[in-house]
Protein backbone atom coordinates (compact mmCIF):
# COMPACT_ATOMS: atom_id res chain seq x y z
CA UNK A 1 0.00 0.00 0.00
CA UNK A 2 1.17 3.44 -0.85
CA UNK A 3 1.34 5.97 1.99
CA UNK A 4 -0.36 8.95 0.43
CA UNK A 5 -0.17 11.14 3.54
CA UNK A 6 3.27 12.48 2.69
CA UNK A 7 2.30 13.07 -0.87
CA UNK A 8 -0.80 14.89 0.15
CA UNK A 9 1.21 17.03 2.47
CA UNK A 10 3.58 17.90 -0.34
CA UNK A 11 0.71 18.77 -2.64
CA UNK A 12 -0.98 21.08 -0.16
CA UNK A 13 -0.71 24.70 -1.23
CA UNK A 14 1.34 26.95 0.97
CA UNK A 15 -0.99 29.64 2.25
CA UNK A 16 0.65 33.00 3.01
CA UNK A 17 -0.98 35.80 4.95
CA UNK A 18 -1.56 37.63 1.66
CA UNK A 19 -3.68 34.73 0.38
CA UNK A 20 -5.80 34.96 3.50
CA UNK A 21 -6.31 38.70 3.06
CA UNK A 22 -3.91 39.56 5.90
CA UNK A 23 -0.95 41.92 5.51
CA UNK A 24 2.54 40.47 5.80
CA UNK A 25 4.87 41.28 8.68
CA UNK A 26 7.18 43.19 6.33
CA UNK A 27 4.28 45.34 5.19
CA UNK A 28 3.13 45.99 8.76
CA UNK A 29 6.63 46.88 9.85
CA UNK A 30 7.00 49.20 6.87
CA UNK A 31 3.74 50.96 7.67
CA UNK A 32 4.66 51.32 11.35
CA UNK A 33 8.14 52.53 10.54
CA UNK A 34 6.92 55.00 7.94
CA UNK A 35 4.11 56.30 10.12
CA UNK A 36 6.20 56.70 13.24
CA UNK A 37 9.03 58.21 11.20
CA UNK A 38 6.77 60.83 9.69
CA UNK A 39 5.20 61.55 13.08
CA UNK A 40 8.61 61.74 14.72
CA UNK A 41 9.90 64.12 12.06
CA UNK A 42 6.85 66.27 12.62
CA UNK A 43 7.44 66.35 16.37
CA UNK A 44 11.17 66.97 16.06
CA UNK A 45 10.62 69.54 13.35
CA UNK A 46 8.11 71.47 15.40
CA UNK A 47 10.36 71.22 18.47
CA UNK A 48 13.32 72.46 16.47
CA UNK A 49 11.30 75.36 15.12
CA UNK A 50 10.10 76.16 18.64
CA UNK A 51 13.62 76.12 20.06
CA UNK A 52 14.99 78.19 17.18
CA UNK A 53 12.18 80.72 17.46
CA UNK A 54 12.80 81.12 21.19
CA UNK A 55 16.56 81.39 20.72
CA UNK A 56 16.11 84.08 18.08
CA UNK A 57 13.49 85.71 20.26
CA UNK A 58 15.69 86.11 23.33
CA UNK A 59 19.26 85.86 22.03
CA UNK A 60 18.99 86.77 18.34
CA UNK A 61 21.68 85.83 15.81
CA UNK A 62 25.22 86.67 17.01
CA UNK A 63 26.35 87.26 13.41
CA UNK A 64 23.82 90.08 13.16
CA UNK A 65 25.82 92.18 15.64
CA UNK A 66 29.03 92.02 13.61
CA UNK A 67 27.65 93.20 10.26
CA UNK A 68 29.46 96.54 10.34
CA UNK A 69 31.73 98.58 8.11
CA UNK A 70 34.00 101.58 8.51
CA UNK A 71 31.23 104.07 7.76
CA UNK A 72 28.96 102.59 10.43
CA UNK A 73 31.70 102.47 13.08
CA UNK A 74 32.67 106.09 12.49
CA UNK A 75 29.09 107.37 12.66
CA UNK A 76 28.17 105.13 15.59
CA UNK A 77 31.07 106.46 17.65
CA UNK A 78 29.85 109.98 16.98
CA UNK A 79 26.38 109.05 18.26
CA UNK A 80 27.74 107.29 21.35
CA UNK A 81 30.30 109.94 22.33
CA UNK A 82 28.29 113.00 21.25
CA UNK A 83 24.61 112.02 21.54
CA UNK A 84 23.45 115.62 21.93
CA UNK A 85 24.73 116.34 18.40
CA UNK A 86 22.68 113.54 16.83
CA UNK A 87 19.93 115.24 14.80
CA UNK A 88 18.37 112.14 13.32
CA UNK A 89 15.80 109.79 14.81
CA UNK A 90 16.61 107.14 17.43
CA UNK A 91 14.22 104.42 16.27
CA UNK A 92 15.47 101.33 14.48
CA UNK A 93 14.66 100.60 10.84
CA UNK A 94 12.53 97.54 10.08
CA UNK A 95 12.11 95.47 6.93
CA UNK A 96 9.73 92.60 6.02
CA UNK A 97 11.46 89.21 6.19
CA UNK A 98 9.49 85.99 5.78
CA UNK A 99 6.14 87.64 6.34
CA UNK A 100 7.21 89.45 9.52
CA UNK A 101 9.03 92.65 10.38
CA UNK A 102 12.70 92.37 11.28
CA UNK A 103 15.30 94.96 12.22
CA UNK A 104 17.94 95.84 9.68
CA UNK A 105 21.56 94.97 10.61
CA UNK A 106 23.93 97.66 11.89
CA UNK A 107 25.54 98.19 8.50
CA UNK A 108 22.22 99.62 7.27
CA UNK A 109 20.97 101.25 10.49
CA UNK A 110 22.99 103.59 12.69
CA UNK A 111 20.62 102.94 15.63
CA UNK A 112 21.05 99.16 15.54
CA UNK A 113 23.17 97.65 18.33
CA UNK A 114 26.44 95.93 17.47
CA UNK A 115 29.07 94.01 19.40
CA UNK A 116 32.10 95.02 17.35
CA UNK A 117 32.50 98.45 18.97
CA UNK A 118 31.91 97.17 22.55
CA UNK A 119 34.50 94.40 22.19
CA UNK A 120 37.06 96.74 20.64
CA UNK A 121 36.38 99.37 23.30
CA UNK A 122 36.70 96.79 26.08
CA UNK A 123 40.07 95.63 24.77
CA UNK A 124 41.25 99.23 24.45
CA UNK A 125 40.13 99.94 28.01
CA UNK A 126 42.19 97.03 29.36
CA UNK A 127 45.28 98.17 27.41
CA UNK A 128 44.97 101.80 28.55
CA UNK A 129 44.36 100.74 32.15
CA UNK A 130 47.46 98.54 32.02
CA UNK A 131 49.45 101.44 30.60
CA UNK A 132 48.23 103.65 33.43
CA UNK A 133 49.36 101.06 35.98
CA UNK A 134 52.74 100.80 34.26
CA UNK A 135 53.30 104.56 34.39
CA UNK A 136 52.57 104.45 38.11
CA UNK A 137 54.95 101.52 38.66
CA UNK A 138 52.15 99.08 39.57
CA UNK A 139 51.98 97.00 36.40
CA UNK A 140 51.93 93.20 36.61
CA UNK A 141 50.46 90.43 34.42
CA UNK A 142 48.19 89.41 37.28
CA UNK A 143 46.75 92.92 37.44
CA UNK A 144 45.83 92.75 33.76
CA UNK A 145 44.50 89.20 33.72
CA UNK A 146 42.64 88.95 36.99
CA UNK A 147 41.96 92.51 38.05
CA UNK A 148 41.30 94.76 35.07
CA UNK A 149 39.86 92.08 32.78
CA UNK A 150 37.54 90.53 35.37
CA UNK A 151 36.64 93.92 36.80
CA UNK A 152 35.62 95.15 33.35
CA UNK A 153 33.58 92.03 32.63
CA UNK A 154 31.83 92.36 35.98
CA UNK A 155 30.90 95.97 35.24
CA UNK A 156 29.66 94.96 31.77
CA UNK A 157 27.55 92.19 33.30
CA UNK A 158 26.05 94.50 35.93
CA UNK A 159 25.17 97.13 33.33
CA UNK A 160 23.50 94.59 31.03
CA UNK A 161 21.65 93.04 33.97
CA UNK A 162 20.35 96.45 35.04
CA UNK A 163 19.00 97.20 31.56
CA UNK A 164 17.40 93.76 31.28
CA UNK A 165 15.81 93.96 34.73
CA UNK A 166 14.33 97.37 33.96
CA UNK A 167 12.77 96.01 30.78
CA UNK A 168 11.40 93.00 32.64
CA UNK A 169 9.88 95.26 35.28
CA UNK A 170 8.10 97.16 32.51
CA UNK A 171 6.86 94.03 30.76
CA UNK A 172 9.26 94.31 27.82
CA UNK A 173 11.40 91.25 28.47
CA UNK A 174 11.15 89.98 24.89
CA UNK A 175 14.03 92.18 23.73
CA UNK A 176 17.03 89.99 22.81
CA UNK A 177 19.62 89.61 25.54
CA UNK A 178 22.43 90.45 23.13
CA UNK A 179 20.82 93.85 22.58
CA UNK A 180 21.30 94.56 26.28
CA UNK A 181 24.88 93.28 26.15
CA UNK A 182 25.63 95.55 23.19
CA UNK A 183 24.10 98.67 24.74
CA UNK A 184 25.88 98.02 28.04
CA UNK A 185 29.19 97.49 26.22
CA UNK A 186 29.12 100.97 24.68
CA UNK A 187 30.08 102.22 28.15
CA UNK A 188 33.69 101.28 27.44
CA UNK A 189 33.94 103.75 24.56
CA UNK A 190 33.61 106.63 27.00
CA UNK A 191 35.61 104.74 29.60
CA UNK A 192 38.63 104.71 27.29
CA UNK A 193 38.70 108.52 27.28
CA UNK A 194 38.26 108.62 31.05
CA UNK A 195 41.27 106.32 31.55
CA UNK A 196 43.20 108.30 28.95
CA UNK A 197 42.63 111.35 31.13
CA UNK A 198 44.56 109.60 33.89
CA UNK A 199 47.53 109.13 31.56
CA UNK A 200 47.55 112.70 30.26
CA UNK A 201 49.08 115.36 32.51
CA UNK A 202 47.20 118.05 34.37
CA UNK A 203 43.51 117.93 35.12
CA UNK A 204 42.55 116.00 32.00
CA UNK A 205 40.92 113.22 34.00
CA UNK A 206 38.64 115.59 35.91
CA UNK A 207 37.44 117.03 32.61
CA UNK A 208 37.17 113.89 30.48
CA UNK A 209 35.59 111.59 33.07
CA UNK A 210 32.49 113.72 33.88
CA UNK A 211 31.99 114.66 30.22
CA UNK A 212 32.16 111.11 28.88
CA UNK A 213 30.02 109.85 31.75
CA UNK A 214 27.36 112.46 30.99
CA UNK A 215 27.43 111.60 27.28
CA UNK A 216 27.05 107.89 27.98
CA UNK A 217 24.12 108.60 30.29
CA UNK A 218 22.40 110.67 27.60
CA UNK A 219 23.04 108.01 24.97
CA UNK A 220 21.60 105.19 27.09
CA UNK A 221 18.58 107.22 28.18
CA UNK A 222 17.69 108.21 24.62
CA UNK A 223 18.31 104.70 23.33
CA UNK A 224 16.31 102.93 26.02
CA UNK A 225 13.48 105.43 25.74
CA UNK A 226 12.90 105.46 21.99
CA UNK A 227 14.28 102.12 20.85
CA UNK A 228 13.56 99.60 23.60
CA UNK A 229 10.73 101.14 25.58
CA UNK A 230 8.76 101.50 22.35
CA UNK A 231 8.00 97.77 22.73
CA UNK A 232 6.46 98.26 26.18
CA UNK A 233 2.74 98.93 26.33
CA UNK A 234 0.66 100.38 29.14
CA UNK A 235 3.52 101.66 31.28
CA UNK A 236 3.08 104.35 33.90
CA UNK A 237 4.85 107.41 32.47
CA UNK A 238 6.04 108.54 35.93
CA UNK A 239 7.65 105.17 36.59
CA UNK A 240 9.03 105.24 33.08
CA UNK A 241 10.83 108.53 33.72
CA UNK A 242 12.17 107.43 37.10
CA UNK A 243 13.75 104.34 35.56
CA UNK A 244 15.30 106.42 32.79
CA UNK A 245 16.80 108.75 35.38
CA UNK A 246 18.12 105.71 37.25
CA UNK A 247 19.93 104.50 34.12
CA UNK A 248 21.61 107.88 33.73
CA UNK A 249 22.59 108.21 37.39
CA UNK A 250 24.12 104.72 37.57
CA UNK A 251 26.74 105.75 35.02
CA UNK A 252 28.49 108.07 37.50
CA UNK A 253 29.48 105.46 40.13
CA UNK A 254 30.20 102.93 37.38
CA UNK A 255 32.57 105.32 35.60
CA UNK A 256 34.21 106.33 38.88
CA UNK A 257 34.83 102.67 39.76
CA UNK A 258 36.20 101.58 36.37
CA UNK A 259 38.25 104.69 35.63
CA UNK A 260 39.99 104.58 39.01
CA UNK A 261 42.64 102.11 37.89
CA UNK A 262 44.38 100.44 40.82
CA UNK A 263 45.42 97.03 42.10
CA UNK A 264 42.58 97.08 44.61
CA UNK A 265 39.30 95.44 43.59
CA UNK A 266 37.07 97.94 45.36
CA UNK A 267 38.92 101.11 44.38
Amino acid sequence: MWDLSLGCQDLRPTLSPLHLGMPSMELVQGLIKGGLGAYGEKILGSSSEYVQSNISRYFSDPQYYFQVNEHYVRNKLKVVLFPFLHRGHWTRITEPVGGRLSYKPPIYDINAPDLYIPFMAFGTYVVLAGLSLGLNGKFSPEAINWLLFVKGLLAWFMQATLLKMILLSLGGGEAPLLDMVAYAGYTFTGMCFAVLGKILPGYSYYILMPCTCLCMGIFLVKTMKRVLFAEVRGVNSTRHHYLLILIGLVQFPLFAWLSNVSVNWFL
